[in-house]
Parts: structure tokens; C-alpha cells; sequence
């Protein structure tokens, strides 16, 4: 399977991983929605890990990967606040914490990118 090939399940594979996350593990992600959405933060903990897995499937599948993927980078850039705020939340944690938190705002971008380039495969391969 060449890399091009790979790469939306990849993707396809990393989307259903953090979904699953957000119900396996959901007070890490509660505590990083911003507090000015409405309603509980279990809530839009548990609807952003829906989101990630009907993302995952669309991407794997290659009869709704463009559509999906472009979805995918969307919602990559539509969770950046939660990443910012978790990186002002944990500046006065230990390094490596803060490392962390702060590493994730610039992985947004590959994210992105690497969505909208398998969006980009999926109309070239129709």
C-alpha cells in the first residue's frame, strides 16, 4: 500500500483514537472546554468525541473522504480554543506538562494540512 494510501486511514486511525478517548477518559478533555460554551462540559466533551468517530469513518471511507476530511479540517482548526486554554491553564505546571500543552497549539497546523491533503487525493483518485 503505497503512502498516499495510507494516509487517510491514518488519519481515519488517529480521529477514531481521540474519539475514543473522550469517552474513555472524559475528565482530561472536560477540563479543557473553553467556559464560555453553553451547557456542561461532559456534554461537549462527549459530542466532540462523536464528531472525532463520524470523522473517522467518513475519512476511511473513500466514498465520503473528501467531504469528511475537509470536515476533519474544520474541526481541527474549531478545537484550537480548547488547546489554548489548556495551555494558559497549565503554564504554571511542571515542564514537561506545560511542554505538552504548549506543543500541541503549533500541531494543529500538520493537522490541518494533512487533512485538507487528503481531501485534495480523494478528488484527484474520483
Amino acid at each position: 500500500m503505497s503512502r498516499s494510501a495510507r494516509s487517510p486511514l491514518l488519519l481515519a486511525g488517529l480521529l477514531a483514537a481521540a474519539g475514543t478517548a473522550h469517552f474513555a477518559a472524559p475528565r482530561q478533555f472536560d477540563h479543557i472546554v473553553p467556559r464560555s460554551l453553553p451547557g456542561s462540559s461532559r456534554t461537549w466533551t462527549y459530542a466532540s468525541g462523536v464528531a472525532e468517530l463520524a470523522l473517522a469513518a467518513g475519512v476511511a471511507l473513500p466514498r465520503t473522504r473528501k467531504t469528511a476530511a475537509l470536515a476533519a479540517a474544520a474541526f481541527f482548526v474549531g478545537v484550537f480554543p480548547a488547546n489554548v486554554k489548556m495551555a494558559v491553564d497549565w503554564r504554571h505546571r511542571p515542564a514537561p506538562q506545560r511542554a505538552a500543552a504548549f506543543g500541541r497549539l503549533p500541531l494543529q497546523v500538520p493537522l490541518v494540512l494533512w487533512a485538507r491533503g487528503v481531501a485534495e487525493n480523494a478528488e484527484r483518485a474520483a
